[in-house]
Formats: structure tokens, sequence, C-alpha cells
């Protein structure tokens, strides 16, 4: 395989202005909800909500009050695909639509998908739709026709501040662990990497440097028991330990009703009779015995 590449996304610097969203869209031609009308969430300016089958690149609006409401500061992160280093979703796809690129991004095949939808139950991010038009798996291609001829993807290409970066995965690691030693010297103790090591899933291909927990962000905090290789042996032991219990109970079933049987047919038998001659009377006479 070539070299890896990837996203890093810089939170801090994120403004909220949604050039990815519109990037993606124009260039992937992916189509409006509701005929070009969208509806107004009341959620910040948060109007998309989430990733969905037309929405592959999803900006967050996270509004925090302190608890005297004096204070208040948004938290933004532009949501992606994560391009995993172990994807879930690639390991259940049943017809090998889901593969992995020369560039080390998750891409699906979409003439090969059924639209079974066992990637959408595997994936722990909630990135994966089911298109209502195709009514196959959607999801965003790392602009991998971009990549091909040498382009970088439409959304970091459209990103004025910098808060999406597209290049090597290593490099960007290194870049973004530099970052987070500038952020600790400004004072911002809570700057972290989320994903850039192997602890989620192998690694993402899309991580991120936050400044809050992940559950602020809506990202899970461990993921590492979804991968679906990773529970083959523990549930084929599990499920050997419950045949075995299984067959065991059923012997000692059977053998404890073989001897209540032969108790019960014991029971039952009638005393047998015996003949003796009787000197007295000169006759046979039956004795119970």
């Amino acid at each position: 395989m070539a070299q890896a590449y990837g996203f890093y996304t810089d939170t801090t610097v994120c403004i909220g202005c949604k050039a990815c969203e519109v990037a993606c869209h124009q260039w992937n031609a992916l189509p409006a909800r509701n005929d070009g009308l969208v509806e107004l969430s009341g959620n910040s300016y948060d109007n998309t909500q989430a990733l969905s089958d037309v929405d592959w690149r999803h900006v967050k609006f996270i509004e925090q009050f302190s608890e005297d409401r004096t204070s208040a500061r948004w938290l933004m992160m532009s949501d992606v695909c994560k391009h995993c280093v172990n994807a879930p979703c690639l390991e259940v796809c049943p017809t090998g639509a889901i593969v992995r690129t020369e560039f080390d991004s998750v891409y699906i095949q979409e003439p090969a998908c059924n639209g079974c939808r066992d990637c959408i139950s595997a994936c722990p991010f909630g990135v994966i739709h089911v298109s209502a038009e195709k009514h196959i798996a959607q999801k965003c291609t790392f602009c991998y026709d971009r990549l091909q001829n040498n382009l970088p993807p439409a959304c970091a290409q459209a990103c004025p501040t910098a808060s999406i970066q597209f290049g090597p995965i290593e490099i960007l690691k290194q870049r973004a662990a530099l970052r987070v030693e500038q952020l600790h010297g400004q004072g911002s103790a809570d700057a972290y990497l989320y994903g850039a090591d192997d602890k989620i899933l192998g690694g993402l291909n899309a991580f991120y440097l936050l400044v809050d927990k992940p559950a602020a962000y809506g990202l899970p905090e461990s993921v590492e028991a979804k991968l679906p290789s990773r529970l083959v042996w523990p549930s084929s032991i599990r499920a050997m330990g419950t045949s075995v219990v299984m067959a065991l109970g059923m012997f000692l079933a059977f053998t404890r009703r073989k001897s209540e049987v032969k108790t019960k047919e014991l029971r039952t038998i009638k005393p047998r009779s015996e003949w003796r001659y009787s000197r007295r009377s000169g006759r046979k006479r039956r004795l119970e015995g």
C-alpha cells in the first residue's frame, strides 16, 4: 500500500463557517435536503444537525455555559468519517463493497453495495447512512477521485483557517503534537488529540485536537470492543462453554430420570411365588417369597 493519508482537524481554530460542508456538497454533487429547503433546528447555528446520506461533512456547534451562566464558549468541530485503521464497517460488509484504498482510506464501491445496513450497525460513530434515492450506503469518500489526480479533498481545500488539514498521516500527527504543546504553553491544559494513537480502532485516519471530553463533541470514549474480529474468539469460547454446560445438564437429567424409573419399577413388581410340598396335607402350597 502507498503512503497513508488522513485528516487532522484542529477544533480550536474552527470558526463554523461551513465552507467544508458546502465544498463537500458541490464536489460530490450531493442533493440538498427537502428539495433545497433546510428546516431551522433551533440548535444554535447547526441546522444540518448530523452526518447523513447527503451530508458527508457536518460542522458541530456546542454551546457551553458556566454554572452561573455569566460566561460561555462555543466548541466547533467539523465531523466526518474517521477512516479507521481497523474499520468495523469494512469487516462486516458481506459483499466486499467497502474496501481500503491505496491511500489507507475506507471507500464504499457503490455498484457492489446491496443496502444490507450491516455497516451502519458496526460503525460506532454513526457515520454511514443509506441513501433514500439510491438505497445504498453513503459516506465520505475522502474525495478518492481527487486524490487519484494529486488534489486534496474538497473540504480541506476550502477550509479558510486550516482547521482541516490533509496530508501524510505521520506528518499530521507530528504537526498535531506540536500544536498541543503550543496550546499547553499558552495555558490550554485541556488540549489533547483524539484518535491519533492506536487506542481507538487501531487509530483514526481522521483525528482531532479537542479541548473537552469526547462526549462533549458527541464522540465515544472508547470503541475497541466494537471491532467485530475482537469478538470472534470470546463469543466462540462462550458458545462452546454454553454447549458443554447444556450437554452436561442433559446427561445428568437423563441419568437421574433413568434411576427414578428403575426405582419405581422395583417398587411395583409383585413378590414371586414359590410352591412347596406339605407333609401334613400331602399337597403343594404356595409360599409368598
